[in-house]
């Protein structure tokens, strides 16, 4: 594990454009960043979420500058960024009325991106997870895919999604035990039987 002052050398490098700084961050993030993007309703079709990913990285080396804390608190940070490009990209899509008015934009059952380049597996994996998300009011969902599908912690949370830690903490707890209640529901898919592998391990909130 790297160490605090690893960590601090790594932004440094990173905000002097130092690409072996940036490919280092990439490589910690950009993949759970895509997974979790994948993860959310996408009303229009021709924004891939790979495009999302990439207006996220070109977003954040642009404002690097005004970013304060760790190559941990990081992951935070562009998750927020991300996730502020998508919401944008969705009421773009509802306005030219792509989307039908008055829902949220957010999460949209049915508005689930393409798969297309997962493997099978990872596919039936995020489709069985998706099938639950949808079930949970947005902001649990939001949660729950930061803590449990991509393995944030806390912090990185709070920072993605602009809230506190207590009211992740909270909107954790709510989810779980919603989904507890749903997952013993006699018409609740049952889990794919290659099961889920986390992309990382997160501290326990």
């Amino acid at each position: 594990m790297a160490t605090a002052s690893t960590e601090t050398e790594v932004m440094a490098r990173a905000r002097a454009a130092d690409p072996a700084a940036w490919r280092e961050l990439y490589e910690r993030i950009g993949g759970r960043l895509l997974v979790w993007l994948r993860a959310h309703p996408h009303l229009d079709a021709s924004v891939e979420p790979q495009d999302i990913a990439n207006e996220a990285w070109c977003t954040a080396a642009a404002r690097v500058a005004e970013f304060t804390g760790d190559a941990d608190a990081f992951a935070g940070w562009i998750f927020g960024i991300a996730r502020h490009h998508l919401l944008n990209t969705n009421r773009r899509a509802q306005r030219r009325a792509t989307a039908p008015a008055g829902d949220d934009p957010r999460w949209l059952p049915g508005a689930w991106g393409s798969f297309v380049d997962d493997s099978a597996e990872l596919t039936v994996q995020l489709d069985w997870i998706q099938s639950l998300l949808l079930q949970l009011p947005t902001r649990e969902a939001e949660v729950v895919a930061c803590l449990d599908v991509v393995g944030l912690d806390v912090a990185a949370t709070a920072a993605a999604l602009d809230i506190s830690g207590n009211a992740v903490r909270v909107s954790h707890h709510r989810a779980l035990r919603r989904l507890r209640h749903i997952l013993a529901g006699p018409t609740t898919p049952q889990p794919p039987v290659i099961g889920f592998a986390h992309p990382v391990r997160r501290t326990a909130p």
